[in-house]
């Protein structure tokens, strides 16, 4: 089956709304093992979109729009579906009854042109909407398929999840399935280096790596019957890439560093607090963000001034004077003083100098250095990132957190 998917609203012409139905739709569609070639924008109007599915269609089997379902006159999506297909739009109870039940709900009254989102078109599969007032539809029409949902996300993917996916799937012979291998600290080129061989000699299971944000990932991906056998495909060559790559997998399946350190946090019990300087709070909030770490998270301190790291840290004026602020000794300091002032399992910290200005020669722009105070060990790295400001924090963070990793599976193997 070949797709193509239709994003439909001038305001994502006008570069007003970022497109991420597509990006969501086009990673569901490739699981199912549907191939997709074109993928379009278009806006507020009926005898372009009309133009549009016509050469979709001349194309592809699946054609799928997101956005204008909605209540206003520019939402034309519905209507054009109708016309090129032939069918007339008729009222759906149930659609009716969810619209009146959500604006119940809100106590606002359901104004009149609210109405034309419970009309569909007749014979069309209805995808009922739980979480706001358009629903989705559904046309199966002379082995071409329309499938037309609204453009909030959050309303599309509950809707593909619960009706399109399982209706697509039923229609393939062979199934999809990935395995996604998430690798810290080695780049994209050595990542590949490594499983140069396996790449070359590929077939079924397919091995892709690339660049997602500051983490390579690696996707093995087997066409099968059902998903127990593309799993029995893909065992041996993921062994095979562990080999390969070691401890610098650190996960599978969609998932962050920061998840996977805080879950092993929470797991031990082991207490952590941080000091920082560079990262300004990014790697506190890394922490923060995961739900429940409350119960070893203590505190976090963004200690930027050499004042503040004294007072609050204990780094020795001498050290500052001797060393700088940015240096190993410091970012050992810091670690361990936020460590002793907060009571902690281990203590973490940043200093470095993220730019775009105030390096030097000796200390150029992406010099970083972390601290990590466990259990009264200490330990520091120097690191050296490129990019711009922005960039340097995050991958300082998710550095911190790789580090941290490695000291707990450290710790593990020698308790």
């Amino acid at each position: 089956m070949k797709a193509e998917i239709i994003a439909v609203g001038t305001e994502l012409l006008l570069g007003d709304i970022l497109n991420t139905n597509a990006q969501y739709l086009s990673k569901q569609l490739s699981a199912l093992g549907i191939e997709m070639y074109y993928q379009s924008v278009v806006g507020d109007n009926s005898a372009r979109l009309k133009e549009m599915l016509k050469e979709a269609f001349s194309r592809s089997d699946l054609v799928i729009t997101s956005g204008g379902l909605g209540p206003t006159e520019d939402d034309l999506t519905k209507e054009t579906g109708c016309e090129y297909f032939g069918k007339k739009l008729v009222e759906d109870k149930k659609a009716l009854e969810m619209l009146k039940e959500f604006f119940s709900r809100l106590n606002r009254e359901m104004t009149e042109n609210n109405y034309k989102q419970a009309l569909v078109p007749e014979g069309s599969i209805v995808l009922y909407n739980e979480n706001g007032t358009a629903p989705g539809i559904m046309i199966d029409d002379g082995g071409k398929i329309l499938v037309m949902f609204p453009g909030p996300p959050k309303e599309l993917i509950p809707m593909f999840e619960k009706y399109v996916r399982p209706y697509l799937a039923s229609k393939q012979e062979y199934t999809f399935v990935s395995r996604v291998l998430r690798v810290s600290k080695l780049g994209e080129s050595m990542t590949e280096h490594l499983l140069r061989d396996l790449i070359d000699s590929q077939t079924n299971p397919t091995i892709a790596t690339y660049v997602k944000n500051i983490e390579v990932v690696v996707r093995i991906t087997a066409k099968a019957k059902s998903e127990s056998e593309a799993n029995k495909l893909i065992d041996p060559v993921a062994s095979k890439v562990y080999e390969r790559l070691g401890n610098n997998v650190y996960a599978e399946g969609e998932t962050t560093i920061s998840e996977v350190v805080c879950r092993m946090l929470m797991e031990k019990k082991i207490t952590v607090a941080v000091s920082e300087s560079c990262t300004g709070g990014l790697l506190s909030a890394a922490f923060t963000d995961i739900p429940g770490i409350s119960e070893v998270f203590a505190e976090g301190a963004v200690t930027y001034s050499n004042e503040a790291k004294m007072r609050r840290l204990g780094v020795k004026s001498e050290t500052l004077e001797k060393y700088g602020a940015v240096s190993a000794q410091t970012a050992a300091e810091m670690a361990e003083g936020i460590a002793k002032t907060a009571g902690t399992d281990i203590g973490l910290s940043t200093t470095g100098i993220a730019g775009p200005g105030g390096g030097t020669e000796e200390k150029p722009v992406g010099l970083v250095y972390i601290g990590l105070c466990v259990k009264g060990r200490t330990v520091t790295k120097e690191l050296h990132f490129t990019g711009n400001r922005e960039k340097i924090r995050v991958r300082t963070v998710d550095a911190v957190f790789d580090a941290l990793r490695r000291e707990l599976e450290n710790m593990e193997q020698n308790s």
